[in-house]
């Protein structure tokens, strides 16, 4: 195997909007979707209309964080999987090393951006500004052990999605929820009856006053 294949992600490009990380009041890990770009995902956040957030979002190798349904065997989702998760690591201390304290960092996501925020943040518990899952949920099939470690610590977790998802079963949202609670997260876990699989004007405004916060 190249080392490309090993670690698709590594080199990612990175697109800004905002300020500078260490000038910002808070900087958002923003993680696109399937098949979408670095640049939709920076869209999204733009409708947050906060000049005192950065936001930086890594284009996937390929448009896809990892091969398969987020609900697949983990070992079938790899080594994409492992390869996103470093990215958004490697960000994080790289943010740390220039002085952004991870309490002013957070991660959105949508759909596979939004799993991948969320299994994230579950791997690596610590206190977050926030972290946004938009119709998405934690990794894995149906029975996934989930014997995280580590304290969110009162991170403000906000979790959307449809009851009518195409490609997230509600229960792995519920579960999602529970889980994250379990971790000490604050969890706002909104479900919209018939919404598909999108975001609504609901969604950003509750994520825009955790910010605010």
């Amino acid at each position: 195997m190249t080392e490309g294949t090993l670690d698709p992600h590594a080199g990612a490009v990175w697109l800004h909007h905002g300020p500078r990380p260490a000038e910002a009041r808070v900087t958002l890990l923003c993680l696109h979707g399937r098949g979408a770009s670095a640049s939709d995902i920076l869209r999204l956040a733009a409708e947050l209309r906060l000049d005192d957030v950065a936001c930086l979002a890594p284009q996937a190798s390929g448009r896809t964080w990892y091969p398969h349904t987020f609900l697949a065997p983990l070992d079938q989702n790899e080594p994409a999987l492992g390869s996103a998760l470093r990215l958004v690591s490697g960000a994080i201390d790289g943010l740390v090393a220039d002085g952004v304290g991870v309490g002013r960092i957070g991660l959105i996501g949508f759909s596979q951006g939004a799993c991948l925020s969320l299994e994230f943040a579950a791997r690596h518990a610590r206190r977050y500004a926030g972290v946004f899952g938009l119709s998405g949920g934690l990794i894995g099939p149906p029975g996934t052990p989930r014997a995280y470690t580590g304290s969110l610590d009162g991170t403000p977790v906000f979790l959307g999605c449809s009851d009518v998802d195409v490609h997230i079963p509600l229960a792995r949202v519920h579960e999602t929820a529970d889980v994250l609670r379990g971790l000490g997260a604050a969890v706002d876990e909104r479900i919209y009856p018939g919404m598909g699989h999108t975001v609504n004007g609901d969604e950003i405004a509750a994520i825009r006053a955790v910010l605010q916060r």
